[in-house]
């Protein structure tokens, strides 16, 4: 599902003729946007009218051609603070009516000049609320756009070809390709309190400063760290992040995270993370017919009862019973968020050890807010594990 090929448009092959080819054999035509080329993936939809530059910059989206299902995208151009990570990552990009012109006054360029500055082949002026609805009826699947030379004179049987050669994203195994090669630290705002090792499956940047705007030094480790990794850094809790891929294929993640609640230390994950911590507590994990993808999804905290209005990018899910408490290797374990939409697991904690987990983005990045208490909640584990 890797792009294959990706070029830069020049301004005579701006607007020239894409199609769009999905592997079920819907086709949608319109207009290159960003680069020209081909480009492969799997084609989901994100639902948030605000925040496209966090969309696309979040790692999690590696290998997955975005469709967005708000009409109007790139109005507000591209600035140099909001990226999530040091590049784009979807494999594409498909919008209705991009922004002629982009109007902010944090903007650097437009939206269209970053993706083809960083090669992302698009499409746009096609019936994204018709592919959307068919993303629904039939789910996520490959899909493939092409233009310029990868489209002129190729026939769609051909094209079509092309994307069912593509791998499936089930089975994928993507979060080392994404993750930091490196350990490197982001350190605590103000006094620091705590330190934390952070397992990098994916990670966005917003969430580390999540973490040091309330005193936690973040130690950043790749995501093949190990527990003798995890535990040189001397931490006070150890966090596992989003990222992208089949959860069934992260063994060694699994294993990592057994020898942390082994240890019982003040633990927490998100999305990917939430994922394998259900796996580590004998779980088992599914995909999604198309998945969670926007920032206006309604959660439920069981905790308190509370509804959150919360930023999602997965599009595989926890099977954990949503009625009753189950045993675990590591003690009871309970869905502590559940989707209002279809009921599908969001959050899991243990009640005899500090463990949690939600499968959304409290980083709120680029929002909304409302859980944001979840950083503070992973706060309390550690202050009542040092008293």
């Amino acid at each position: 599902m890797t792009t294959s090929i990706k070029g830069v448009a020049s301004q005579r092959q701006k607007g020239a003729p894409a199609v769009l080819v999905l592997e079920d054999g819907r086709i949608f035509r319109g207009r290159a946007y960003g680069a020209v080329g081909e480009t492969f993936g799997e084609a989901v939809f994100s639902t948030g009218m605000t925040g496209y530059q966090e969309t696309l910059t979040d790692p999690s989206y590696h290998r997955q051609v975005v469709v967005m299902t708000a009409p109007h995208v790139g109005n507000t151009g591209v600035n140099d603070e909001d990226p999530e990570s040091g590049r784009i990552w979807v494999s594409g990009y498909v919008v209705r009516d991009p922004a002629r012109v982009s109007s902010n006054w944090r903007a650097r360029r437009s939206l269209d000049e970053e993706l083809e500055r960083q090669g992302v082949v698009g499409i746009s002026g096609i019936d994204t609320r018709a592919l959307t609805r068919h993303l629904r009826e039939r789910g996520a699947m490959r899909v493939g756009i092409f233009s310029g030379e990868a489209w002129t004179g190729v026939r769609d049987e051909a094209l079509l070809a092309k994307v069912q050669e593509q791998p499936q994203m089930k089975g994928a195994n993507l979060s080392a390709e994404v993750a930091t090669k490196e350990t490197y630290v982001v350190p605590a705002i103000g006094t620091k309190k705590f330190t934390v090792a952070a397992v990098d499956l994916g990670i966005k940047g917003m969430t580390p400063h999540r973490m040091a705007e309330r005193g936690i030094e973040v130690h950043v480790l790749p995501a093949t760290a190990t527990a003798e990794d995890i535990y040189a850094v001397n931490p006070d809790g150890v966090f596992f992040s989003n990222g992208p891929g089949d959860p069934a294929t992260a063994d060694g993640p699994v294993a990592v995270m057994r020898a942390v609640l082994e240890r019982k230390t003040p633990l927490f994950g998100i999305c990917f993370g939430n994922q394998i911590l259900g796996r580590a507590l004998g779980f088992g994990t599914y995909k999604l017919k198309y998945g969670h993808r926007g920032i206006n999804q309604p959660v439920q905290d069981r905790t308190t009862g509370k509804v959150e209005v919360t930023a999602h990018n997965h599009g595989f899910a926890v099977d954990a019973p949503l009625d009753k408490i189950s045993d675990t290797p590591f003690g009871r374990a309970e869905v502590s968020h559940v989707c209002l939409n279809d009921d599908v697991v969001e959050g899991l904690q243990l009640l005899d050890q500090p463990a949690f987990s939600v499968q959304y983005h409290p980083e709120a990045a680029a929002g909304p807010h409302d859980a944001a208490y979840l950083f503070d909640r992973f706060v309390s584990l550690m202050e009542a594990e040092r008293a």
